[in-house]
C-alpha cells in the first residue's frame, strides 16, 4: 500500500520537491483550489519562493438537477460552458443566466471572504501551478484548468499530492504538465490517503493566505 500523508501540510511539503524545477522563477504563481488545496499550496509556494492565491470554481448546476453541471464560473469572471449538456437539454439562455448570476454572487462573497480587498493576481503570461489536495474524478480541477486557460497563462501546471491514476492521465489534456505525487491502485477516495483529512476552515484559508503574503513581502 502506498504511503499516506499525515495531513495537507505534510502533503504539500512532499509535493514541493517534484516541482523544484520551477523554483525562483520571477513569473511563477501558485493558485490553490479552496478550501483543501490551500494548505497544500501554501507549502508548495513557500518551497518554491512563489506568491500564493486562491482560484475559485463554482459549478453551474442544471435547474432541478443541480448535480449535473452545465458549466462553471471561476475567479476572474471566467465562464466555461458544457455545450453538450446545454444543447442536449435544450437549456435556454435565461435559465443559464439565472444560475450564473446566483453563483457569481456566491463566488464574489467567497473571494472577498478569503482575499478581502486585495485584487486577484494577474495570470496572463505567467507560469501558474494549480494545486488541490487530490483528484478523484477531477471534475473541479478540469473546470478550473479550462477557466484558467482563458486568462492566458504562459504555462499551466496541475499539481496534487494524490490522484486516481486514470484521472491523472486524463488531466494531461488540460495542462502543460501534470504532477501527481501518488497514484495508488486501488484508489477509492482522496481522504483515504491522509491520516488527518479534517475539513479546512475559511479562517484557516485566510490565515494561510495572509501568512503567504507576509512571506512574499519579506522576500522582495
Amino acid at each position: 500500500m502506498a504511503e499516506r500523508f499525515r495531513d495537507r501540510s505534510d502533503a504539500g511539503r512532499r509535493l514541493a520537491p517534484l516541482l523544484a524545477h520551477y523554483a525562483g522563477r520571477a513569473d511563477l504563481l501558485v493558485l490553490a483550489l479552496p478550501r483543501g488545496g490551500v494548505p497544500v499550496g501554501y507549502e508548495v509556494a513557500r518551497a518554491l519562493g512563489a506568491p500564493l492565491d486562491v482560484f475559485l470554481v463554482r459549478k453551474l448546476g442544471v435547474p432541478g438537477h443541480e448535480e449535473l453541471a452545465m458549466g462553471a464560473l471561476a475567479s476572474g469572471g471566467v465562464r466555461v460552458l458544457n455545450v453538450d449538456v446545454v444543447r442536449e437539454l435544450h437549456l435556454d439562455a435565461a435559465a443559464l443566466e439565472r444560475v450564473a448570476h446566483a453563483e457569481a454572487l456566491e463566488l464574489r462573497r467567497r473571494e472577498q471572504a478569503y482575499r478581502g480587498e486585495r485584487p486577484a493576481p494577474a495570470v496572463a503570461g505567467r507560469c501558474v501551478i494549480l494545486v488541490d489536495d487530490g483528484l478523484a474524478t477531477g471534475s473541479t480541477m478540469r473546470a478550473a484548468a479550462r477557466a484558467l486557460r482563458q486568462l492566458r497563462p504562459a504555462r499551466l501546471v496541475v499539481a496534487v499530492p494524490v490522484a486516481a491514476a486514470e484521472t491523472c492521465r486524463a488531466m494531461r489534456r488540460e495542462a502543460d504538465e501534470v504532477v501527481c505525487a501518488l497514484t495508488p491502485e486501488p484508489f477509492f477516495a482522496v481522504g483515504l490517503w491522509y491520516d488527518d483529512f479534517t475539513q479546512t476552515s475559511d479562517d484557516e484559508v485566510r490565515e494561510l493566505l495572509a501568512g503567504a503574503a507576509l512571506v512574499e513581502r519579506h522576500q522582495r
